[in-house]
C-alpha cells in the first residue's frame, strides 16, 4: 500500500515522504500539474527516504523528448537507489494540445513508440540510438564512452483510463497507473480484459500487468464532511468528457449534465451536490479512521497489486489538505 502526495509544497512533500516510510507504507507517489513537475519532487522525495518505492502516478509522456525523459528517470532511479517507478500519462487531448503545444492524435499509439524507445536509451552502448518512428525520430551517435545506468530495466508503468489507453500499458509497460474513478466493476470488466488484450497483442503471452490504482481517500471524524470532500475530486473528474464511459457502466451518467453545468458557472457547491452517495461508495473511502479502514477492505481490498492513497485537492484548503494526507498515514500507515 502506499501514498500520492500532490500540490502543496516540495517541503511538506519530503517530510511526509519520511512520515509514510517510517509508518511501513511501502510506496510513495507524485504527480505533475502545472505548476509542479515530479521530477523534481521525486527528486527531493529520494533526499529524503531510504526504502519506499517511489513513483510518478504521473509524469507527462509529451512535452519531453524521449532523450531527456529517459535521462531524468535514469539519474532518479540513481539518486534513489534503484527505487524509481516511472509512471507516463498522456493527459487529455486538451492538456496535450493546449498545454504542451503537441498534436493530441492516436496518444496511445505514441507512448507504444515511446516505452521501448526509453529503454532502447537506457541499454544503449557506442552504438548509440537510431530510430525512425510515426512520433519520434533519434539518431543519436555518443561521443563519449556510455555510463551505464544503476538499472537498465527501470518499471514503467502507463495511464490509462478508456479501453485502448489501458491497451497500450498491456503491449510494452510493466504496469498500470488506475485512474482515482476506477471502481471494482469497471477494472475487472474493462480494465483488466484491456490489459489482456494488450498483452496479446504484442506476444506478451499470460502476462499478469500489475495495477498501482490510485484511491480516493478522505479521513475526517466529520462523516458528511469527509464525503463532501471526496464528492468534490469525483465532481472535478467528472467534468472530463472522455471520463464518462466509466459513469456510464454504472447507470450514473445521468448526473454528469448537472455536474459539468455547475462546473461552467464555477459553482463548487452545485457541483459537490449533483454528485450521488453511490459514486462515493463505489470511488473512495471516507470517514473517521475506523470506518474508512472498513470501507478499504470492503470496497478496495485485493483490487489492485498496489493501492495507493489519494487525498482529494479540489476545493479543499491547503490545511485540510495536508491534515487529510497525514490522517491517511496515521490511519492506514499506523504511527511509528
Amino acid at each position: 500500500m502506499g501514498i500520492v502526495l500532490l500540490g502543496g509544497d516540495i517541503a511538506t512533500a519530503t517530510r511526509l515522504t519520511t512520515r509514510a516510510e517510517s509508518a511501513g507504507l511501502d510506496s510513495v507517489w507524485t504527480t505533475e500539474f502545472y505548476e509542479r513537475t515530479a521530477i523534481v519532487s521525486l527528486a527531493a522525495m529520494a533526499q529524503a527516504s531510504e526504502r519506499v518505492t517511489l513513483g510518478s502516478g504521473i509524469a507527462y509522456a509529451v512535452g519531453r523528448s524521449p532523450l531527456v525523459l529517459a535521462a531524468e528517470a535514469r539519474d532518479l532511479d540513481e539518486l534513489s537507489g534503484g527505487r524509481l517507478v516511472l509512471g507516463l500519462g498522456t493527459g487529455t487531448r486538451t492538456m496535450q494540445r493546449d498545454w504542451h503545444g503537441v498534436d493530441p492524435e492516436a496518444p496511445a499509439t505514441r507512448v507504444e513508440e515511446l516505452v521501448p524507445l526509453l529503454r532502447r536509451f537506457w541499454t544503449m552502448d557506442d552504438r548509440g540510438v537510431e530510430h525512425q518512428g510515426r512520433f519520434y525520430n533519434v539518431r543519436l551517435k555518443p561521443t563519449v564512452e556510455v555510463r551505464p545506468p544503476l538499472r537498465s530495466d527501470i518499471p514503467v508503468y502507463l495511464a490509462g483510463v478508456n479501453p485502448r489507453m489501458v491497451e497500450a500499458a498491456g503491449r510494452v509497460a510493466d504496469g498500470l497507473v488506475g485512474h482515482p474513478i476506477f471502481t471494482r466493476r469497471y477494472v475487472e470488466e474493462v480494465v483488466r480484459p484491456a490489459l489482456a488484450t494488450g498483452t496479446k497483442v504484442t506476444d506478451r503471452g499470460d502476462l499478469e500487468i500489475p495495477i498501482a490504482g490510485f484511491v480516493i481517500c478522505s479521513i475526517h471524524d466529520d462523516v458528511e464532511k469527509a464525503r463532501n470532500d471526496a464528492k468534490a475530486q469525483i465532481a472535478f473528474y467528472a467534468v472530463v468528457k472522455s471520463y464518462a464511459g466509466v459513469f456510464a457502466l454504472h447507470g450514473l451518467e445521468r448526473h454528469l449534465d448537472e455536474i459539468r453545468a455547475a462546473w461552467a458557472r464555477r459553482d463548487e457547491a452545485g457541483m459537490i451536490a449533483a454528485v450521488p452517495d453511490e459514486l462515493v461508495d463505489l470511488m473512495a473511502v471516507t470517514g473517521p479512521p475506523d470506518e474508512a479502514r472498513q470501507r478499504f477492505e470492503a470496497v478496495f481490498d485485493g483490487l489492485y497489486d498496489d493501492a495507493l492513497l489519494y487525498s482529494p485537492s479540489f476545493g479543499l484548503s491547503p490545511e485540510r489538505f495536508s491534515e487529510n494526507l497525514d490522517a491517511i498515514i496515521d490511519t492506514f500507515g499506523g504511527r511509528a
